[in-house]
């Protein structure tokens, strides 16, 4: 599994617009291209300059074919438009998942 995480700077003042145009180029990949299992641009709760970013993919084929799909394209250009003063985003290959609660309820760190 990949997942990707990181932020988008963007005028405080084009932020809601920018993610409510992009919206349904949020949805596009869940429901058009295999190995998305999650593609989420959010507001960030205490920075309103900031769009927080969250994708999981099943594997790097997954990604790498994201990478050439007109909604990657389309969503560029979209919040390219909407005036992008930064942004910072990392790529993690998962090698362990498990649930943060246990059996008793209790979060854990542990694997």
């Amino acid at each position: 599994m990949i997942i990707i995480a990181g932020e988008i700077n963007i005028p405080a003042e084009k932020r809601a617009a920018a993610l409510d145009a992009t919206k349904h180029l949020q949805q596009a990949p869940r429901d058009e291209e295999p190995g998305c299992l999650a593609y989420v641009f959010s507001a960030d709760p205490c920075r309103d300059d900031v769009i927080v970013v969250y994708e999981r993919w099943e594997d790097a084929d997954s990604l790498a074919a994201h990478f050439l799909h007109p909604n990657y394209f389309e969503m560029r250009k979209a919040l390219g438009e909407a005036g992008i003063t930064g942004a910072n985003a990392i790529k993690y290959r998962v090698d362990a998942s498990a649930p943060v609660y246990n059996a008793e309820g209790i979060a854990t760190a542990e694997f």
